[in-house]
């Protein structure tokens, strides 16, 4: 079996495994069949995560929280996995067009399901990580 098509069959397990306990502490992500989230939900869940970091950055917080839950966290990339180069977004360029990019190379890299919100928080630096 290909290190992609391995990698898709993880993250079909991964979010039928998420599906059937119901995490509360995450978005629910409609998956299709071949296990992928939806264009138009990953840019929401990015919007909303972008949102509450600008939002919480107003207050003082000793403490950081990713925006996924650790399940996610816990995922191993596969072992031949390269991740695409991208711009890290900084919060000043247009997060639209950042977000667009960001879901066509991951596509083309073969970057599946929960892999899309692991990866995603890797781009992020400055005021769009804060």
């Amino acid at each position: 079996m290909g290190e992609q098509a391995k990698a898709r069959d993880e993250a079909k397990a991964s979010m039928k495994q998420r599906y059937t306990k119901k995490d509360k502490s995450t978005k629910d992500f409609q998956v299709s069949s071949d296990g992928l989230i939806q264009v138009d939900q990953l840019k929401e869940f990015i919007k909303e995560t972008i949102k509450n970091k600008i939002r919480g950055s107003s207050k003082s917080s000793l403490t950081y929280s990713k925006p996924y839950t650790q399940r996610i966290d816990n995922l191993k990339m596969p072992m031949d996995y390269q991740p695409p180069k991208f711009q890290q977004f900084d919060g000043k360029s247009n997060p639209k067009q950042h977000v667009a990019h960001f879901v066509e190379s991951c596509n083309n890299a073969g970057t599946y399901g929960d892999y899309l919100v692991k990866q995603f928080v890797r781009l992020l630096k400055g005021n769009g990580f804060d």
